[in-house]
């Protein structure tokens, strides 16, 4: 059984989210909190596999709880969602950097909620390729110093570095299967062995660490071609 807590400001929300997530015969919602400081609290209390976040709450906001959650080495096996409506806030980047495990938007379909949170359980992909390209693009309109090969690297194999290079670029596993003929099953095993020997919790900060360590560069567009 999934045990999942919701925090979100909006009781609304809240309840049309728990009747969603309580209907499936593997997801519980354990808890619900109104606010960042009552989401801490609860998730010291419950545990929980999965919190959902809201982005946006009175007093202390969804990516600082969030942090606060992940910095905390007893809920080292809790697993962050961000919700969102996708106005991108300029910490996004940086909430994925120190662990969150991704955003989906509010008005995500049902099926795909409840599929995200059986995937972030898992320890798998959060974020959808399209999702991920939206961050990836946000990140890369900004002017950054240019970034630099990571020592951090030298552990992986060239097709470990291929596929760390296209999840970067916001990939899907059947996507990269398809650009690197290969099976899905190849190319998630090649994407859960360079998530181990890179020490990262998920896909989101592997993203992160594809940019930061020059695999992709900001510039890359949709074909393929730089700017």
């Amino acid at each position: 059984m999934i045990r999942v807590l919701l925090a979100d400001d909006q009781a609304l929300v809240r309840a049309g989210f728990r009747a969603l997530l309580d209907s499936a015969a593997d997801i519980q919602v354990v808890a619900e909190a109104a606010d960042g400081e009552e989401a801490v609290r609860l998730a010291r209390a419950e545990r929980p596999d999965v919190i959902l976040m809201d982005i946006r709450m009175p007093g202390v906001d969804g990516l600082a709880a969030a942090a606060r959650v992940i910095a905390e080495p007893a809920l080292g096996a809790t697993r962050v969602i961000i919700l969102t409506t996708f106005d991108l806030d300029e910490y996004v980047f940086e909430a994925l950097r120190s662990g969150v495990s991704g955003f989906l938007v509010k008005d995500t379909e049902p099926r795909d909620l409840l599929q995200a949170v059986r995937v972030v359980h898992e320890g798998e992909a959060l974020l959808s390729p399209g999702v991920t390209r939206k961050l990836i693009s946000d990140y890369t309109s900004r002017p950054r110093t240019a970034p630099s090969p990571s020592p951090r690297l030298n552990g992986l194999t060239d097709r470990e570095r291929e596929v760390v290079a296209l999840v970067g670029r916001g990939l899907s596993n059947e996507e990269i299967a398809a650009e690197l003929v290969l099976s899905p099953a190849t190319a998630k095993t090649h994407v859960s062995r360079a998530m181990v020997k890179l020490g990262v919790r998920d896909r989101a900060q592997l993203v992160v660490l594809a940019y930061e360590s020059a695999l992709v560069t900001p510039g890359w567009s949709e074909d393929g071609t730089t700017s």
